[in-house]
């Protein structure tokens, strides 16, 4: 323990703290509506929703504290945001007690399917090109949505905008920081800040006994599972991968469905690997050394256990700060994971045309048959990879067979 403190002490930097917490930050902003539309529906209590936050939160900081300090790699996890739509569309119509039990059973077949290893035969199936077309698709609308949030607040998107500029040229490791002090200082010149009362205290869960019905199984167990696998858990693995980071998926698989089996019976929805806060800490701005960027995934899980801890109250803060704001850190935050991705994905010549199909396919927002974009992106650029190889390996062969006939 003492050497684990002494070095955490000599690897932690300002740069990976910041963007641990502005993962935690877009997680509560973003993925965090989601939940509440979901209570709403529900017509959950207020204790309950807080019930259901510090389960998520609680979880998704010990399952990311452990296995960044196991792997010394920058392993985000978060809870299942695609996972947390479906009880949108469930809700009035299942109990409380029936979604704890779809937790619990989508966490078991995870589970399985990690201890197997079946998920890292399915990761080394993916070309780099193709997986770096997924997640450019992923990561683009966060992009798109830096210039979309010039709409309502113009002066504080293009100022935290000069501000990201002028921080790249002259102080490049620590530009986040000064972006997100200029988005908040500029929101409060312009009145922009949303005005909240504040009341900090501790949150208590409750604890929900499951109940195990075919109809829960059906359409939330069964359902969540596939969304957490191919929403999540696959373009997690994909930008770890892709950012130098070989870690296998079988403990991370496993120590997330463990977590979840603990935090269900609170609300808490599974635990998954985050895709796109993710990329936040495993890049350069994260830290230069790319083993020093683990201290990312270890300020991440501390800041969610802030989080679930001051359940109630940290969504009352985090919603001071305008969604426009919010939209603008993560897009510009996001910028040199955008670059990263669509750099690998047209690199090499021979997966060019399959990774931009995933990227166009990725980024399209299709649902068909029910499957995110993110599921048929990876789908369809495996195909494309497939047979485009085929392609090539036939316009190939016959040279090769004419010049061993002439000689």
């Amino acid at each position: 323990m003492a050497t684990l403190i002494k070095t955490l002490k000599e690897d932690w930097s300002l740069s990976a703290t910041v963007a641990g917490f502005l993962a935690v930050l877009i997680s509560y902003a973003g993925p965090m509506i989601i939940f509440f539309q979901a209570a709403q529906q529900a017509n959950v209590s207020s204790t309950m929703m807080t019930s259901w936050i510090w389960g998520s939160s609680i979880g998704a900081a010990i399952t990311g504290i452990i296995l960044s300090i196991k792997y010394k790699a920058p392993i985000i996890t978060a809870w299942s945001a695609p996972g947390t739509a479906l009880l949108v569309a469930l809700f009035p119509h299942i109990s409380l007690n029936e979604v704890v039990a779809a937790y619990i059973t989508s966490a078991v077949i995870i589970f399985f399917i990690g201890i197997t290893g079946s998920f890292d035969k399915l990761l080394k199936w993916i070309p780099h090109g193709v997986a770096a077309g997924m997640m450019a698709g992923i990561l683009f609308q966060f992009g798109v949505g830096l210039f979309k949030a010039t709409d309502s607040m113009p002066y504080v998107v293009f100022g935290m905008l000069a501000c990201f500029l002028l921080a790249k040229r002259f102080s490049p490791r620590y530009a986040i920081i000064w972006v997100l002090l200029s988005g908040i200082a500029l929101s409060v010149l312009f009145g922009k800040i949303n005005p909240v009362p504040m009341n900090f205290s501790l949150a208590i869960p409750e604890l929900i006994m499951p109940e195990w019905t075919w109809s829960s199984t059906l359409n939330l167990a069964i359902p969540l599972t596939i969304v957490s696998l191919t929403g999540q858990f696959l373009p997690g693995m994909a930008i770890l991968k892709l950012s130098g980071y070989n870690t296998p998926a079988k403990p991370i698989l496993s120590v997330a469905s463990i977590v979840s089996l603990a935090v269900a019976i609170t609300g808490g929805i599974t635990i998954v690997l985050a895709a796109i806060t993710a990329a936040l800490c495993t890049g350069k701005d994260s830290h230069e050394l790319k083993e020093k960027r683990y201290i990312a995934g270890i300020a991440n899980g501390i800041f969610y256990i802030l989080g679930g801890l001051f359940a109630g109250s940290i969504v009352m803060l985090f919603s001071i700060l305008p969604k426009e704001l919010v939209a603008a850190l993560a897009g510009l935050a996001l910028l040199g994971a955008i670059a990263t991705n669509i750099s690998v994905a047209m690199k090499d010549e021979s997966q060019r045309d399959a990774a931009l199909i995933t990227f166009l396919a990725t980024v399209s927002g299709m649902h068909f048959l029910g499957f995110s974009s993110v599921f048929w992106g990876i789908c369809i650029g495996m195909i494309s990879h497939l047979v485009l190889s085929k392609r090539e390996e036939k316009i190939i062969t016959p040279p090769s067979t004419q010049n061993s006939a002439q000689s």
